[in-house]
Formats: C-alpha cells, structure tokens, sequence
C-alpha cells in the first residue's frame, strides 16, 4: 500500500474519533476554482480527471448540484435622476438553500439574504434587470465528513467551459477560524492525489475577508454567497486576462 493511502486512512480515522457520524446542517466550505498554467486552456477532459480523483478517494456520489450567479443592472426611466439606489448588484442562488435568494453589493460589501419569492416581485417591479448569469452545476461527493462539489462553470444559453470550481465542506464544524486547520489537511491531501494526473494547472483557494461584509466567525449561507462572488471575479478576470 502506498504511503498517500496510509496517510489519509489515518487521517480519517483522527476526524472520525473526535466527531463521530452526527452532521451538523451547515458546515464551513472552502470554493476553490481551477488556475490553468500559463498557455492552456480549460476544457471538458480536466474536468473528468478532477472527476476521477476525487472518486479516487474513495468517495460516494451522490446526486447533481446548481448555483447561480446573476448581475442585475437598473431600468433607468430618468437617465438624469440622482442615483439614489443601486446602479447594479449580483443575486446568488445557492444549491443547499433553494428558498432563498443572496444579493450583494460589491462596492459597498453588503449581502443580504432574502426569500425567494423576492425575484418574483422584481420582475413584477421591473426596476432591475438580468444582464448575466454564470451557472456552478456537476455532482456532489461525500468523503467521510466531507462533502465535495465538483463542477463547471458555463454562461447562461452555452455550454462553452468558463471554468471548473471545487466546494469543499467539512460538515461538523461552522467555525471559520477553527475548521482552517482539518480543511488545509484535506486539501494537502487533495493536492497530493490530484498531482498523479499531471494535469497542466491547480486549484486556487483565495480566503475572502469575511469581515468586510459584516459577517462573524460562525458560518452561514452569507459566507458562501460572498465566497461564490469573489471566484466569478477571479474567473471574469482570467477570461479578460
């Protein structure tokens, strides 16, 4: 047996002894996306070898997951009224929470959370319209006390690759600060599995600034909504790049 296996057998047994099988509702996850190496592209063929390490590790597959990502702009009736509101801002739907609805204010760090009827009532309004939308969407693992979705990210009405992310959720702790350590363990041994392929790039994990947003070390949706975000800007800015 090779060393990696040994390793993560007693790694797993150490999360396992300290929490047990009880999963809490909401863990802390970490969205990682796929930094290419200088002169490549993503395509369809890195995405099934992510597909295959991760089922390497003795995952269990479960069922697909969707998240979305949509930038509203103003209808501007008056072009010269006094901008007394919101030019633009990005609504998230998350996989884990289809009854609501996340919306953030990039210039001044605000999310707010809301029911998902809301979209109903702004297409009634008709005060902001849907400019883009980014689709998250692939299939959900489950590692132990681990849960990992692994997918593509494609514009609304194509199916041209923009990207590939990762979402890795240890599930007994909602502590930003204290699941850090166990989540840099796992994705060492992530790294690890995933350097056998060869594949020409890796996965990039930028930490968000929680605290500009308003929100506490206890996890919540907000969190993921906001780490979302700040991966379609590194993606927007590599497509631009």
């Amino acid at each position: 047996m090779s060393a990696l296996p040994l390793q993560r057998m007693k790694w797993t047994y150490t999360v396992m002894g300290h929490h047990g099988s009880c999963l809490s509702a909401v863990g802390r996850p970490w969205i990682l996306y796929w930094q290419p190496n200088s002169g490549t592209a993503i395509n369809s063929q890195i995405l099934t070898e992510v597909y295959q390490c991760v089922e390497s590790m003795n995952a269990t597959k479960g069922g697909r997951w969707k998240t979305s990502i949509t930038l509203y702009k103003v209808i501007l009736r008056d072009p010269n009224a006094p901008a007394e509101y919101a030019r633009d801002f990005l609504g998230i739907s998350l996989n884990e929470q289809p009854n609501k609805h996340y919306f953030i204010l990039r210039g001044s760090r605000v999310v707010v959370e809301a029911d998902s009827t809301i979209l109903t009532i702004m297409e009634k309004l008709q005060s902001y319209k849907s400019r883009l939308s980014l689709f998250f969407e692939g299939i959900q693992y489950q590692i132990g006390d681990f849960q990992l979705r692994v997918g593509k990210v494609v514009l609304s009405h194509s199916e041209n690759l923009k990207g590939i992310v990762m979402e890795v959720e240890y599930m007994p702790i909602s502590s930003v600060e204290k699941s850090r350590q166990i989540m840099e363990e796992f994705l060492d041994i992530w790294q690890e599995t995933l350097s056998k392929k060869s594949l020409p790039g890796h996965f990039v994990h930028n930490e968000a600034n929680f605290a500009d947003y308003g929100l506490a070390d206890h996890y919540t949706s907000q969190h993921t909504a906001v780490q979302y975000v700040l991966v379609m800007g590194h993606l927007i800015a590599a497509v631009r790049g």
